[in-house]
């Protein structure tokens, strides 16, 4: 398996979404300054990043199709991987809903809650089950991939069973920082954390303007 930077793998799912909607265009080959372009880096950084790729020729471009393909084999998505979620919230029902995921090679098999009113109910065509049958079900579903979708207080518990049951990778969506063994994956989708950021950005980019404004209304005569 081919063994890249942490940082690039990070935008190896932009490239991926980027050149799925050329591909849908019909476009053949794309430059890196293109994508550098879309992506808002240089362009000799996305030559880095593809730069364990054979399809990149001078003055053409990548193939986008050949290009594609070989991100999706680098991501695993090729190989369908099935998941657990639990956590039949809010936040829970709209992932279960979520029909890109199958893009991605991610198969949602059901979900679980201890709220018996949610219990029975499915989304998506996915099923609710009660807790009580998670650990049982990992074991002879040999599922590896648990989704955590519970409130904060309630995830650390929620992630020690699925690390007992056989769970290998967790992906987070509780606002918290899970404590789990070394051999365990944990992937952290903080949104809190994500409009924190988003927010910051929008400060600099009107403190900019403001900046801009105040500039040029200095040469403005009365």
């Amino acid at each position: 398996m081919i063994r890249l930077n942490a940082a690039t793998v990070e935008r190896l799912p932009r490239y991926f979404q980027i050149l799925r909607a050329l591909r849908a265009r019909g476009r053949e080959y794309v430059s890196s300054e293109h994508l550098a372009r879309l992506l808002k880096v240089d362009p000799s950084l996305v030559r880095k990043d593809l730069a364990w790729m054979d399809s990149g020729l001078q003055k053409v471009g990548y193939h986008v199709a050949s290009t594609l393909e070989k991100i999706e084999g680098v991501l695993g998505m090729h190989n369908t991987k099935e998941a657990f979620l639990v956590g039949a919230g809010s936040l829970g029902r709209a992932l279960m809903g979520y029909r890109g995921f199958s893009e991605y090679g991610l198969k949602i098999l059901a979900a679980f809650d201890i709220d018996e009113w949610k219990v029975g109910g499915t989304v998506g065509g996915i099923e609710v089950l009660p807790m009580s049958k998670f650990a049982d079900l990992v074991r002879r579903l040999n599922v590896r991939i648990g989704i955590v979708t519970v409130p904060a207080e309630a995830a650390q518990a929620v992630a020690d069973e699925m690390v007992t049951a056989g769970v290998v990778a967790i992906w987070n969506f509780a606002p918290v920082t899970l404590d789990v063994p070394d051999n365990v994956v944990v992937r952290n989708e903080n949104l809190a954390a994500g409009f924190a950021l988003l927010s910051y950005e929008l400060e600099r980019a009107l403190n900019i303007r403001r900046s801009e404004t105040a500039s040029g209304d200095d040469g403005i005569e009365n």
